[in-house]
């Protein structure tokens, strides 16, 4: 006697198909791309599809996460320092108090709650798709969009990587792509903003810098965590995490001002 109901493969594949575009065309309608799906990306995908915001995470690799699901030198536990420890504990993850205004969770733990409680907000999410370029619109001097390709094709002979992108538009785009800051640096190379890369480690003071930074870079284009450390030159944290979390909900929080200031009307002249 069979488990399971009957079903053919055929059936498994379109149901994938059919709801994979279903999200597809769900995502070109998008409010706000997230660029990198760490723990600032992910923290503000939930607080923004909490808001009611239609957001994207696009992330470059299979999984998401990124490097949330280690500590330090491959160890798998995360320190994070108050009171960003607030933030993991508002979705359910459980702390320890190993010193003064310093907890300790598990990665996969935090990781894969702060995935979940993203995913059960509302996000929605594109994995293996990598980040080409920025739509700017040069009349309004402003980024509009985000212009992506299937990751894989990097990884293709040069002869054969004549793969055209496809091109997204957003009112708003967040840069948490890291220490890689995929969006500010193509901004950079166009000379319209100003990317000084990371300085030194030093935690005590990146934690407040970086959330302190998380802010509008240019028209439509915002930076959070890693990447704010490494467009103003701030220094580099090391395996403790607060910080990208509190540098999410802040994220989030100015994102919805800014689409807020984009839906009042213009007064006429």
């Amino acid at each position: 006697m069979s488990i399971f109901p009957k079903t053919s493969e055929t059936a498994v594949s379109t149901a994938i198909v059919k709801r994979f575009m279903d999200n597809m065309e769900a995502a070109l309608k998008a409010d706000v791309f997230i660029i990198g799906a760490g723990p600032a990306g992910l923290t503000c995908a939930r607080k923004l599809a909490e808001a009611g915001v239609n957001v994207l995470v696009v992330e470059n690799n299979n999984y998401l996460g990124g490097g949330f699901w280690l500590g330090g030198y491959f160890m798998n536990t995360i320190t994070v320092r108050a009171p960003g420890h607030e933030v993991l504990e508002e979705i359910g993850v459980p702390m320890e108090q190993d010193a003064e205004g310093l907890y300790v969770t598990t990665g996969p733990l935090a990781c894969s709650s702060t995935i979940a409680a993203a995913a059960k907000a509302g996000a929605r999410f594109m994995q293996l798709t990598y980040v080409e370029d920025l739509v700017v619109d040069p009349a309004q001097q402003r980024v509009t969009g985000v212009v992506l390709n299937w990751s894989p094709v990097k990884g293709l002979p040069k002869a054969i990587t004549c793969v055209d992108p496809i091109a997204l538009e957003a009112k708003l785009v967040i840069d948490a792509t890291g220490h890689d800051a995929v969006a500010a640096k193509a901004l950079s190379k166009r000379g319209l903003i100003e990317v000084k890369g990371m300085g030194a480690l030093h935690v005590t003071a990146s934690e407040d810098a970086v959330v302190e930074h998380t802010r509008e870079v240019y028209p439509g284009l915002m930076v959070a965590g890693m990447a704010a450390a490494e467009t103003f030159g701030l220094p580099r944290m090391g395996p403790t995490f607060g910080a990208m979390l509190l540098s999410g909900v802040r994220a989030a929080e100015e994102a919805l001002k800014l689409l807020q200031k984009q839906a009042q009307p213009v007064a006429a002249e």
